[in-house]
């Protein structure tokens, strides 16, 4: 296995913009996502109890793209298992907290930022792996494979679900975002069970789509199947077919009944859906081994050597100088070159209203800071302004992500660069949204943004329009 990820599996901006949406949004909206993960939790519990007599013992597990690690929460409390919640971002594995607190939960996995195709574990380490809507964020998804097979044992079980079904009824015309951003008309032809006959992937694709996330929607029924087989020795598949409104209701009954099993697979075709899959190794049982020393498990990200745990709770390498602090209960395992560009900390070229000090690059126009962890934003009036300072060399483009709420919808946004006009935007939909513009080439930059249209709260005199909680420069053409 190279040490080095391959440059097709995900490009170093698709992990940038993973980092960041993920960062900003897992825990956004608080009671809503709570409602969500329990939601995700109910229908993963089932897959697993439905196959669990395949899974066996759990640990060690690792979930990959675990976002705020509510599946492992789940899995250390509801079966006792001991393992890994590993996502890009690390400020999303810190909410746990929350579900901790919300959940009153008492045993909780250990949580490490990583990348999946370069996992962190030594070869042959774990009993059982886990992802969910996971696999189809990666161009190349046999790189993730390899590497799960790699870290499992002979025997290993690796489990992953919630992976988009392509279907072959639609007219593809167009990405659309989640329901809670549709469009009136989009939300009727969604309640009848028509959007899905007219977008070209799943829906809620338009939303990471935007924001920079690529995604791999291109799998058919039988392409899961051929790639299981090509990487496990046996597997078990579920598939889930929706039936939104009549008129999907009505093409699964007829699937079903042209299928001579009675089964939902001729449905899945059509339909596409959602597939589950349960795989494992080749080879004997796995053999038992205690968690703890966790780090046991580990290996370095840069030069593959054993990882040491020191008093601090730092993991250190024994063959390099790669170290990992224990930073508000996640370690960054990502390879050095990787974290220094996903996680720069305060830079002159980047305003993160995460990081303390970055206070130091506002100039007029911000109200106070809000929000926790990686979703720190600041609300912003008819005008705001920021300034940077280029710190690479070559062509650069700035990037604004921020956030727009139905009182300022329809919108607009429109931002000057050192006083020449650099790009104007229109903002239909609630959420998330990334701006992005080539800047000319100069030392220091001084951002103003205005937005449209102001609206207010009761009992608050101030103005509103969107909120921020980044601007950055960034190599242009990443």
């Amino acid at each position: 296995m190279n040490q080095n990820a391959p440059e097709d599996a995900q490009s170093l901006s698709v992990k940038r913009a993973q980092v960041e949406f993920h960062n900003f949004a897992s825990l956004g909206q608080p009671e809503r996502n709570l409602r969500i993960y329990a939601e995700e939790n109910r229908r993963r519990l089932g897959v697993i109890r439905a196959h669990h007599a395949f899974i066996g013992e759990m640990t060690p597990f690792l979930e990959i793209g675990a976002n705020a690690g509510h599946t492992s929460y789940m899995l250390a409390n509801e079966f006792g298992a001991s393992g890994f919640a590993l996502d890009i971002s690390a400020d999303s594995l810190r909410h746990g907290r929350a579900l901790m607190d919300a959940w009153n939960l008492k045993r909780e996995p250990v949580r490490l930022a990583g990348d999946a195709v370069n996992l962190p574990f030594a070869d042959g380490s774990l009993r059982f792996v886990c992802a969910f809507q996971v696999l189809s964020q990666f161009m190349d998804m046999d790189s993730v494979f390899r590497e799960v097979n790699r870290v499992l044992q002979p025997g290993g079980v690796f489990l992953f679900g919630e992976e988009p079904l392509r279907r072959k009824l639609s007219l593809k015309l167009y990405r659309c975002p989640y329901r809670e951003s549709m469009t009136p008309w989009e939300r009727r032809l969604f309640d009848w069970g028509l959007l899905g006959f007219v977008v070209r992937d799943v829906i809620g694709a338009d939303q990471e789509e935007s924001f920079g996330i690529r995604q791999n929607h291109g799998s058919y029924l039988e392409d899961w199947h051929a790639l299981a087989k090509r990487h496990f020795a046996e597997h078990e598949f579920d598939v889930f077919v929706p039936g939104r409104g009549w008129a999907e209701r009505a093409v699964k009954r007829a699937a079903v009944f042209v299928d001579p099993h009675r089964s939902e697979w001729h449905a899945a075709h059509w339909l596409g859906g959602t597939l589950a899959a349960v795989c494992r190794t080749a080879g004997a049982q796995p053999v038992a081994r205690p968690f703890d020393p966790f780090e046991e498990f580990l290996r370095c990200p840069d030069c593959h050597g054993t990882m040491t745990r020191e008093p601090d709770a730092t993991l250190a390498c024994t063959s390099c100088a790669y170290r990992a602090p224990f930073e508000e209960q996640v370690y960054n395992l990502l390879p050095s070159a990787e974290r220094q560009e996903l996680y720069p900390g305060r830079r002159e070229d980047i305003v993160d209203f995460s990081l303390p000090g970055h206070e130091r690059q506002l100039l007029e126009g911000w109200y106070e800071v809000e929000g926790v962890f990686g979703n720190k934003y600041r609300w912003m009036g008819a005008s705001a302004s920021a300034k940077l300072r280029r710190m690479k060399s070559g062509p650069q483009k700035l990037r604004i992500r921020g956030f727009a709420v139905p009182q300022g919808l329809p919108g607009e946004v429109t931002v000057t660069v050192n006083g020449s006009h650099a790009g104007h935007w229109k903002l239909h939909r609630q959420g998330l949204f990334i701006l992005e513009a080539d800047v000319p080439e100069a030392c220091d930059y001084q951002v103003r943004m205005d937005a449209a249209p102001q609206w207010r709260v009761p009992e608050d005199d101030r103005v509103f329009t969107v909120n921020i909680s980044m601007i950055r420069l960034v190599d242009s053409g990443a």
